[in-house]
């Protein structure tokens, strides 16, 4: 004998409402412009921290091993966790729902742009080198250059990574669409706002994902016409 749950069936709370988009679409936007800002605003700071960090263990690898230890541990420690640990410290709002988005980025970032640095061949290094560039020179110029695709490639896992996490923030009060799913679960597990909020944060990351893959097509070029020819 099975059992469903009366909601299932219920023709009174359905899977998706037009009328309740209409009716709540200021709190449905406002919501949305949270998590876009969110989201960027998270990966734009694990990109700062995480580039450098690579180039550091593209330079010295003695340091690589560490590095990815310590993003790795960072990234396996439970979200709610990180949120219950960091909020005492940080307070509750976004600025606790950024540091710990971030830091869940941060291995994604350093591992491909670590890959991208040093599949860059030697032979272009040593001709970099021939050409009278410095380390500095070098690492502008040319590698970072070539190592934009790796780079390029964990930005865009990281990104719709960091959509699907910013929902966890709604622990604190600043999930952004996590929000509208958390209440509809609150309002007798009403599933037109839950779904709702789910298909606005794929949809979210898809636009991201997709404005990412452009933006790296722009940057290289060459990429293109490798694949032509």
């Amino acid at each position: 004998m099975s059992f469903r749950l009366s909601y299932l069936a219920d023709p009174g709370n359905p899977w998706f409402s037009w009328q309740y988009v209409r009716d709540n679409s200021d709190t449905i936007l406002a919501a949305l412009r949270e998590h876009t800002s969110l989201t960027a605003r998270a990966v734009l700071i694990a990109v700062l921290i995480a580039v450098p960090l690579a180039v550091a263990a593209y330079w010295f690898r003695a340091l690589a091993g560490p590095i990815l230890v310590v993003t790795g541990v960072l990234y396996t420690v439970p979200s709610l966790a990180l949120f219950a640990f960091l909020a005492p410290y940080l307070g509750i709002g976004a600025v606790t729902v950024l540091t710990v988005v971030a830091l869940y980025a941060l291995l994604v970032i350093v591992r491909n742009a670590l890959a991208g640095l040093t599949q860059v061949p030697p032979e272009v290094r040593e001709a970099a080198e021939g050409m009278g560039y410095g380390r500095w020179g070098r690492l502008f110029r040319i590698e970072l250059p070539l190592a934009l695709p790796g780079i390029l490639t964990g930005l865009r896992l990281a990104t719709v990574s960091t959509v699907a996490l910013v929902t966890v923030g709604v622990v604190v009060g600043r999930g952004g669409l996590g929000q509208l799913i958390f209440g509809g679960f609150q309002n007798n597990f009403y599933k037109a706002q839950i779904m709702t909020g789910t298909l606005l944060c794929v949809l979210l990351a898809l636009v991201f994902d997709l404005a990412l893959a452009g933006v790296g097509r722009l940057l290289t070029p060459w990429l293109r016409r490798r694949s032509a020819a």
